[in-house]
C-alpha cells in the first residue's frame, strides 16, 4: 500500500505548523546543543506562551507546543534573545543537521559542522525536508534517522561522503568535506532529484558517478542508552515529550552545564552525574524507550483516537516493538515494525511486521480489545 500524503516541510520557528493544540514552533539549536541559560530560556517560553510541553524530534530538534498565532512573534524574540535563532529565515530552514551527542570542541566534527552551517547558502535550493549528517564521531549512529547527504568513516577511519540509498561513499578529508557536499548537492539538482524529494528515491532511480562508490561505511555503533558518559548524563523522555517544568528542574538541580539533544527521545545533561527523577527515564530497559507514539488526538487533528495513554498502557505488556500511530502516516516511525496499532475512525487496525499505511491483519479493534489481540501475537 502506498503511504497516505504527510507535510511537505518540517515547521520551524519562523514557519511553525499548526496543530490541534496551536502552533508548533521548531527550535533547532546549534550543533544541537544548548547552555543552560538556554535551556531554562525555552522552558520558561514553552510555559509562557505554549502549553508547557516540548518535544524531542527525529532530527534532534526541539518543539514548543500550544502557541497561539498571536504569541508566535514575542516567542521569535525570546527565542532571538536566547540566541537560539542565530540566522536568518531561509538559512534556518535548511539547517538539518545531525551531530552525534558526544561531539568535543574542536573535533572534526565540530570543524565540519560549524564549517557547513557557515555555508548553507551556498547550496542550491533543496527539497524541504532533506537533511544532513555528520556521523563520524567513530562508527554510523545515525543508519536509522533520516538524512539525506551522510559523512561516515570506514573501518580503517577515513572519511567518506554517502548519498543516502548508496552502498558506498566517496571519500572526503574534513578540509574538503563541505565542498563535496555541495558537489553532491548540485548533482542531485542537476540530475531532477528535487523531483523525487528524497535522496534515496533518487539513487535508487538514477546512478550515481562511479567515483562517488569507492569505499565501504563500518557497522554502525550500538545504541547511546541512559546513563552515565565521558561528558555527562544521558536521559531519556518518553515518546520524546518532555513538561517544560520538569526540564527546568532537573537542570537547576543537578546545575547542568549544558544539555544536548538527540534523535532518539535521549539528551545528555552536561557535567551531571546520574540521579534519580521520576519525570526521565533513567534505565535502558525501560519499555518505554522501545514504544513508538506520535502525539495523537486531539494534539493532531489527522488522528481519531488518543495515542499515548494506550501506548503507557500496553507498554508493560508488549513484546518486542510496538508503534501507536494516530493515523496511516506513521509519523513516529515511518518504518517497519513487529507490531504497529493505526488509528481508524475511532478504533484500531492491527498491522503486524509492516508499516502503518501497509495492509492490517485485524480492524476496528477497541482499546479494550488491543490486549487480547495483541496476546495472540
Amino acid at each position: 500500500m502506498t503511504r497516505p500524503s504527510a507535510k511537505g516541510w518540517c515547521p520551524g520557528a519562523y514557519k511553525p505548523m499548526m496543530s490541534g493544540d496551536g502552533l508548533v514552533v521548531r527550535v533547532r539549536p546549534m550543533l544541537a546543543r544548548l547552555t543552560q541559560a538556554q535551556v531554562l530560556g525555552l522552558c520558561a517560553t514553552a510555559l509562557e506562551f505554549g502549553s508547557g510541553l516540548i518535544d524531542l524530534t527525529s532530527r534532534a530538534n526541539l518543539q514548543i507546543r500550544g502557541v497561539a498565532e498571536a504569541d508566535h512573534e514575542a516567542v521569535l524574540a525570546r527565542l532571538a534573545d536566547l540566541g537560539l535563532l542565530p540566522d536568518d529565515p531561509l538559512l534556518e530552514s535548511r539547517r538539518n543537521i545531525l551531530i552525534p551527542p558526544l561531539w568535543q570542541a574542536g573535533d572534526e566534527t565540530d570543524q565540519i559542522a560549524n564549517a557547513l552551517v557557515a555555508r548553507l547558502g551556498d547550496f542550491p535550493e533543496l527539497p524541504a525536508k532533506m537533511g544532513f549528517a555528520i556521523d563520524i564521531d567513530g562508527a554510523p549512529q545515525f543508519i536509522q534517522n533520516s538524512a539525506d547527504f551522510r559523512l561516515e568513516r570506514t573501518s580503517e577511519g577515513a572519511l567518506i561522503l554517502r548519498a543516502d540509498g548508496a552502498s558506498r561513499g566517496r571519500p572526503v578529508t574534513a578540509a574538503t568535506a563541505v565542498d563535496t557536499l555541495i558537489d553532491m548537492a548540485q548533482w542531485f539538482v542537476k540530475t531532477d532529484g528535487p523531483s523525487r524529494r528524497r535522496m534515496a528515491a533518487h539513487v535508487a532511480m538514477t546512478p550515481l558517478p562511479v567515483d562517488w562508490q569507492a569505499a565501504l561505511p563500518t557497522a554502525p555503533a550500538a545504541a547511546l542508552r541512559p546513563g552515565a558518559t565521558a561528558l555527562g548524563t544521558v536521559f531519556g523522555a518518553a515518546f520524546g515529550q518532555i513538561e517544560a517544568t520538569a526540564l527546568a528542574a532537573l537542570v537547576q538541580t543537578t546545575q547542568a552545564d549544558a544539555m544536548r539533544v538527540t534523535p532518539w527521545r535521549l539528551f545528555l545533561l552536561e557535567g551531571v552525574e546520574p540521579v534519580e527523577t521520576a519525570d526521565f527515564i533513567t534505565e535502558f530497559s525501560d519499555p518505554l524507550l522501545s514504544i513508538d507514539a506520535c502525539p495523537g488526538a486531539p494534539l493532531c487533528t489527522s488522528s481519531s483516537v488518543e495515542t499515548r495513554p494506550l501506548a503507557r498502557a500496553l507498554a508493560a505488556t508488549a513484546r518486542g516493538a510496538l508503534h501507536v500511530s494516530g493515523c496511516a502516516k506513521g509519523c513516529a516511525r515511518p518504518r517497519p515494525c513487529a507490531t504497529t496499532l493505526v488509528g481508524n475512525n475511532g478504533a484500531f487496525d492491527l498491522v503486524k511486521n509492516g508499516r502503518p499505511w501497509d495492509a492490517p491483519t485485524k480492524t476496528g479493534l477497541t482499546p479494550d480489545q488491543l490486549t487480547t489481540a495483541l496476546g495472540e501475537f
